[in-house]
């Protein structure tokens, strides 16, 4: 609930491909983008509408955390057999299997809600479903990108993909505000449903050619096909390093996620945190636009840890006093540098991992980066109720201290550990700007000028390297299809 490069013609060493191939190419991305934007709205609105019906029923924010438990443990489980499938089946009828089920998921909460049977473990089995559909989806979409686009223009096409996010960070908690009062919750989630369905036909409409198959046969077995990924990484200075940054960041970002909604509960009204919400879409609306109108720096890793770093700082401006203005503020700027940063980054790995491993690769990135997350999410409730809150009680042992800082009462010991969290999240870039592996990931020789060489890669099954195929002309002429992103909810 709530979150590549490709083997080309010779002639495509430098990111460009025949005009009609690109103008094809785009036409299909930006089908398959207004679907995924349409679905992300739905999202938004479900997640908003059931977040604050999980808080209201149960008054726990522990449970409230269970709800994104039970969204990423089983993502993180499914990704090694999802970056196998994104590789070796069919794309379109992959993602179009997700996206189905997914429906049928939110659906069935809608049903259940209506007929008054809605509990707590329903809500967790549906969003469990959902995020293993997500599982599938992401590397799949992800993987497709480049095959779709030029490679300079990965990072504004990335920078689309966040734009969309955005704008539906920013219509979902507003539409999901008055919603509710309208058709109630259970219409939202039937409307969440229908947006599914949307995504559906944008995949039924477009197509996105087939990654080529190495020259080497696939080795049997799943774990030597998911190993293929994992050695490509491994292979690769500095990939495993940006692994590492991101894991720690998402595992404080997880943490905070939960307590985000309590904390501004604790000095807002419902309305005011949906108002939050936009305001932070806004942000990455802003941040999104900007990178896909100007573009990346030459350096992508020195910008993108910037971003990371000023993100942080922000993060813990939103402890430092019970301020709607102030939250206000420091959430737009937040979110305004996360989706850069996101972008940079997902365009390194597009363009530094061949095609035929970009499937599992994605999957390799989605469940190390997010490996954390879940010790995040079972840590946020215990730490905010039962060792923060208690610390700047109005008697509490820091209430002397800290208190005259930033308040005593509720939800000041949950500011307090937004002020931690942020301050280690924007740690965490800076020390991995002083890792020379990390720095130097750009200099990495991009695989579409290592297809364009004829220059071994490490073979999508085998232990030993296997050459880029040279011609990508059949394959370009291979329909298959893809919808979503790896930096963008499902549905």
């Amino acid at each position: 609930m709530s979150r590549v490069s490709t083997a080309v013609m010779p002639q495509a060493a430098s990111g460009t491909r025949p005009e009609p191939a690109r103008r094809a190419g785009l036409r299909d991305f930006l089908v398959l983008f207004g679907g995924q934007v349409v679905s992300a709205i739905g999202s938004r609105l479900s997640t908003f509408a059931l977040g604050i019906w999980v808080l209201r029923t149960t008054g726990s924010t522990t449970d409230f955390a269970l709800t994104y438990l039970a969204m990423d443990l089983p993502l993180l489980l499914v990704s090694p057999l999802a970056g196998v499938a994104a590789d070796r089946l069919d794309r379109r009828r992959l993602m179009m299997a997700c996206v189905s089920v997914g429906a049928l998921a939110m659906f069935a909460l809608a049903s259940l809600l209506a007929l008054h049977q809605l509990a707590l473990w329903h809500v967790y089995v549906g969003v469990a479903v959902i995020s293993i559909c997500q599982g599938f989806h992401s590397p799949t979409f992800a993987a497709s990108i480049p095959l779709l686009v030029d490679e300079k223009q990965l990072p504004r096409v990335n920078g689309l993909v966040q734009t969309g996010s955005a704008i539906a960070t920013i219509v979902g908690p507003l539409l999901a505000g008055v919603l509710v009062n309208t058709i109630a919750l259970q219409g939202v989630l039937a409307v969440d449903g229908a947006t599914f369905l949307v995504a559906l036909a944008g995949i039924a409409l477009s197509h996105v050619p087939r990654p080529p198959k190495s020259a080497q046969p696939a080795a049997p077995g799943l774990g030597r096909e998911a190993a293929a990924g994992w050695r490509y990484v491994r292979s690769r200075e500095g990939l495993v390093g940006l692994l590492v940054v991101e894991a720690l960041q998402n595992f404080i970002f997880s943490i905070a996620g939960v307590l985000i909604t309590p904390l501004l509960l604790s000095f807002a009204s419902p309305a005011l945190v949906g108002l939050q919400f936009a305001i932070g879409g806004a942000g990455l609306l802003l941040g999104g636009l900007a990178l896909a109108a100007v573009g990346a720096p030459k350096r992508k890793v020195p910008a993108m840890l910037a971003c990371m770093a000023l993100a942080g700082v922000m993060l813990a401006a939103h402890g430092l006093r019970p301020s709607f203005t102030l939250v206000s503020v420091a959430g737009f700027l937040m979110f305004a540098s996360m989706p850069i940063g996101e972008a940079l980054n997902v365009s390194l790995w597009q363009t530094k991992v061949p095609s035929e491993l970009q499937g599992r690769c994605f999957a390799i990135k989605q469940m190390l980066s997010n490996g954390l997350s879940p010790i995040g999410y079972a840590l946020a409730g215990p730490l905010a109720e039962h060792v923060f809150e208690p610390l700047l009680a109005v008697h509490g042992p820091l209430a002397a201290w800290i208190g005259p800082a930033i308040g005593t009462g509720p939800g000041r010991g949950t500011g307090l550990l937004f002020i931690v969290l942020g301050s280690l999240m924007s740690l965490v870039p800076l020390a991995a700007f002083g890792a020379a592996r990390i720095r130097r990931v750009d200099d990495l020789p991009d695989a579409f000028a290592l297809a364009a060489q004829g220059e071994a890669t490490p073979a999508s099954c085998g232990h030993s390297p296997t050459p880029h195929p040279a011609d990508h002309t059949a394959a370009a002429s291979t329909p298959t299809g893809a919808r979503a992103s790896s930096v963008a909810p499902l549905a």
